[in-house]
């Protein structure tokens, strides 16, 4: 099952805007990974977009993947411009893979054998779900996609691996900036939006995965209102 992560948005329903979401652990995750993601990665993540790269830098992804070898030193391959790996050595399971590391190819994985709890991974067979302390079971990992193991969220450093702690609630705001969720700074975005009817406003659970983690990160690339992009 691919994976797929959750947040409440609360909507302006007059504006059409999303003013900002409620968001866990695995969404905080996810949005502060895009940051490791190499430039030719991102690039090669949306070159099938309905609307492309913005600006000349599929192009020049194009011109080092149309490049003739003879022109290259015999020392190097276009893969390590093209396909490079990721700083942190982890994506996410969200996104599609794009980095063929053979190092990753013999990685096991683990999940949860409750449903709800399909998202969360670990490499360790000896470790519990977070949630429900189950012990976890091997993951079938498809041939094609052993090469994204390296995306998994790992727990071995303690502190439900990620970059975030667990146990905490965190607010996205449209143009995504993240913040820990405090009743004061909802009441003063509510202010600063303008809001003066409190009726206007409507809360709605979303789910995504893959594809609208793709369109999230196009939406970032070209404006400050992805969430409204992608969700409403």
């Amino acid at each position: 099952m691919a994976a797929k992560l959750s947040m409440k948005l609360l909507i302006d329903r007059e504006s059409k805007k999303v003013l900002f979401a409620e968001a866990g652990k695995d969404v905080i995750d996810f949005l502060f990974n895009l940051l490791s993601l190499p430039l030719a990665t991102v690039i090669n993540l949306l070159s099938n977009s309905k609307n492309g790269m913005v600006g000349s830098l599929s192009n020049l992804y194009k011109s080092v993947e149309n490049l003739d070898k003879a022109y290259i030193q015999p020392d190097q391959n276009k893969d390590t411009l093209l396909k490079p790996i990721p700083p942190l050595a982890q994506a996410h399971l969200l996104l599609p893979d794009t980095v063929l590391s053979s190092c990753n190819v013999n990685v096991k994985l683990y999940k949860c054998t409750n449903m709800g709890h399909g998202s969360y991974f670990v490499k360790d067979p000896n470790l519990t779900c977070r949630w429900c302390n189950t012990k976890m079971s091997l993951l079938d990992v498809p041939d094609e996609n052993k090469a994204a193991v390296g995306a998994v969220e790992t727990v071995e450093g303690g502190g439900g691996g990620g970059f975030v702690k667990d146990m905490m609630t965190y607010m996205v705001l449209d143009d995504l900036v993240i913040k820990p969720m405090s009743t004061i700074s909802c009441i003063c975005l509510l202010n600063q939006f303008n809001v003066k009817d409190i009726g206007n406003l409507e809360e709605e659970v979303v789910c995504f995965g893959m594809d609208e983690g793709l369109k999230m990160l196009e939406a970032s690339l070209k404006g400050k209102e992805v969430l409204t992009i992608v969700f409403v």
